[in-house]
Parts: C-alpha cells; sequence; structure tokens
C-alpha cells in the first residue's frame, strides 16, 4: 500500500514538473502570438511582450521547483538529494527574483507606488 501512495507522489511530482515545462513552451508562443497580433499605439508592445515572456518563464520556474520539492521529499532524502535540491531552488528562487525584478522595476519587497 505504501509503495502504491510514493508511486502516485512520484507520479505528481513528474505531473507537476512536465506542467512547468508546458508552461514555459506555451507561454512564450502566447507571447509571441501577442505580440505579433495585438499591436499597441503608444509603442508598448514589445514592453508586453516581454512582460507575458517574463511570467511564463516565472510560473514555469515555479512548477518546476514544486516538482523537485515533491520529488525529493517523497524518495529516499539523501544528504546529497537534500543538497542538490537546495542548490536547485536556490539557482531557480535568484532566477525568479531577478525576473520580477526585471519586469517589475523594483524589490518584491517594496511597496507599489501610487501610479503602479
Amino acid at each position: 500500500m505504501l509503495e502504491k501512495i510514493q508511486d502516485y507522489i512520484e507520479y505528481a511530482a513528474l505531473g507537476i514538473e512536465i506542467a512547468g515545462v508546458i508552461v514555459m513552451v506555451i507561454g512564450p508562443l502566447f507571447a509571441l502570438w501577442r505580440y505579433a497580433f495585438n499591436k499597441h499605439n503608444d509603442g508598448s508592445s514589445y514592453r508586453t511582450f516581454r512582460h507575458d515572456l517574463g511570467k511564463a518563464i516565472l510560473l514555469g520556474l515555479e512548477f518546476l521547483v514544486a516538482g523537485d520539492i515533491i520529488a525529493t521529499v517523497s524518495t529516499d532524502p539523501t544528504i546529497e538529494k537534500v543538497l542538490v535540491l537546495g542548490i536547485i531552488v536556490l539557482i531557480r528562487t535568484f532566477l525568479s527574483l531577478s525576473l520580477q525584478v526585471e519586469l517589475e522595476g523594483r524589490w518584491p519587497w517594496q511597496k507599489k507606488t501610487i501610479g503602479d
């Protein structure tokens, strides 16, 4: 019974990781579609494209981190696996933070200005 639950958890982790990859493939296509067909008169099409692309990458990274955490915790969590997970999460968190700063122009802990 416990082995069956373990298998389901591993399938769930794999499914979440696949969802992350799908988001990172479909998201840029969606951003490119919007860029090609939703032209803005004020010249903000490129900014919108970058914003949509960044959001897709951020969301995909979140899915991948969640899948990695579930996969590592559900299997035999050796010190080596936990360290590898820590490094992966650290790198992906840095990427997410960098993308968020690039997209929003401020740190996540800074308050939004009135014009935002």
